[in-house]
């Protein structure tokens, strides 16, 4: 395949959160996505004036780019706002390392800010409607994911019990993250008697709905040396959107992430075993156990098994979701952008009691809609050029 993005030929040089959890009272999704901005460039030591290139996805604004230009007083030379859900940052990475290697642009930021949970009752997000599946009034996304979860347990004897591991690890991980929204204590015993919302799924197998929002800067490779942190280069990158309804899915417990995978892995020369840290859009407890399969940590129905005894908690054996992902950590309607700050912070050593120790490579997965856009980043420190 073609080596575009260019493998190396980007980074990642600066990150940030907004306020998390719950803002103050009048903050907009624009407030949000500036905090994150200011606070990304000044990670890397860059400032507004430099920013040429801005790419942004969000459920509140219907033209985010144009609407965040104005409220910065920015005018950069190249936008792009294409929108796959959950998926859209790992996307707009991509475009973002396609935009700086043709010379469009030279700083490129891309944010996310969402109001989710402050704005619940006043804010109900667009959806597309399938209409020969509304009259059996699915309760998405959450019914989409509990069919899959379903349709896993039925084949392959995975049990309420291994999802569970899943959403106790991440709560594990979110105990070492201070920025964690929910950081109490969990067990296995809760998950399982936590109230129902979907069958198989309960109440704990469910995302966080959180306030919040995110940035990341990327430059040209050779423009990250005499910047403020070390660079994150973008190794490999993979897309696969085949469906939209989850109806019309053709296998519930087979996601594009394999496609989306296989491209990353094939660009960066690498596969699953040269992975140290991994981080996956956790929607639901099934997501990231789909995801774990689909990426190649494990075989197709074997992920139950795989996750079983803390396997993907500290000190498992496979560092997943470390900052505590979107079951504990934060989940603003949508997480792509957080999985992406999360793998830059564990390759440049900067996470305390939950860093993963001598991380040099990372996946940063998205997924948008009901299990149906997926997108693939693979990152790499200098030692892996």
């Amino acid at each position: 395949m073609t080596n575009f993005p260019k493998r190396g030929g980007s980074a990642i040089v600066g990150v940030a959160e907004s306020d998390l959890g719950v803002v103050a009272p009048g903050t907009a999704p624009l407030d949000l996505m500036g905090q994150a901005i200011q606070s990304a460039l000044a990670d890397c030591g860059l400032t507004l004036g430099d920013v040429d290139g801005l790419f942004a996805a969000a459920s509140q604004l219907r033209m985010p780019t144009l609407s965040l230009c104005e409220y910065l007083g920015i005018q950069p030379r190249y936008m792009d706002s294409s929108y796959i859900g959950g998926a859209s940052f790992q996307s707009l990475a991509a475009h973002a390392a396609l935009a700086l290697e043709a010379g469009l642009c030279s700083v490129a930021v891309i944010a996310y800010g969402s109001t989710q949970r402050s704005a619940r009752g006043s804010f109900v997000p667009q959806r597309d409607i399938n209409e020969y599946d509304a009259p059996f009034r699915p309760r998405l996304p959450v019914t989409g994911y509990a069919l899959a979860a379903a349709r896993h347990m039925h084949l392959y004897g995975t049990t309420r019990s291994d999802l569970a591991d899943i959403a106790v690890a991440a709560r594990n991980w979110a105990q070492l993250n201070p920025k964690a929204f929910d950081r109490r204590p969990l067990s296995i015993d809760d998950v399982l008697n936590a109230p129902m919302v979907s069958s198989p799924l309960g109440v704990k197998d469910c995302c966080l709905v959180t306030d919040g929002g995110a940035a990341v800067v990327m430059v040209r490779a050779d423009r990250a040396q005499g910047l403020r942190q070390k660079p994150v280069y973008l190794l490999g990158y993979g897309e696969a959107q085949e469906h939209h309804s989850i109806s019309q899915m053709a296998d519930l417990t087979d996601t594009g992430a394999a496609r989306s995978g296989a491209q990353a892995y094939a660009m960066a020369g690498l596969v699953a075993k040269d992975i140290d840290v991994v981080q996956v859009y956790d929607a639901f407890t099934i997501t990231t156990l789909l995801f774990l399969e689909d990426l190649g940590f494990c075989p197709k129905g074997e992920g139950g098994r795989f996750v079983q005894g803390g396997a993907i908690a500290p000190g498992g054996k496979l560092p997943v979701n470390t900052s505590g992902g979107g079951l504990s950590y934060c989940h603003p309607g949508m997480f792509g952008l957080f999985t992406m700050v999360e793998a830059a912070r564990q390759l440049r050593g900067e996470c305390g009691e939950r860093q993963v120790a001598d991380a040099q490579t990372a996946i940063a997965h998205g997924n948008g809609g009901v299990l149906a856009g997926q997108a693939t980043l693979i990152f790499g420190t200098s030692s892996t050029l």
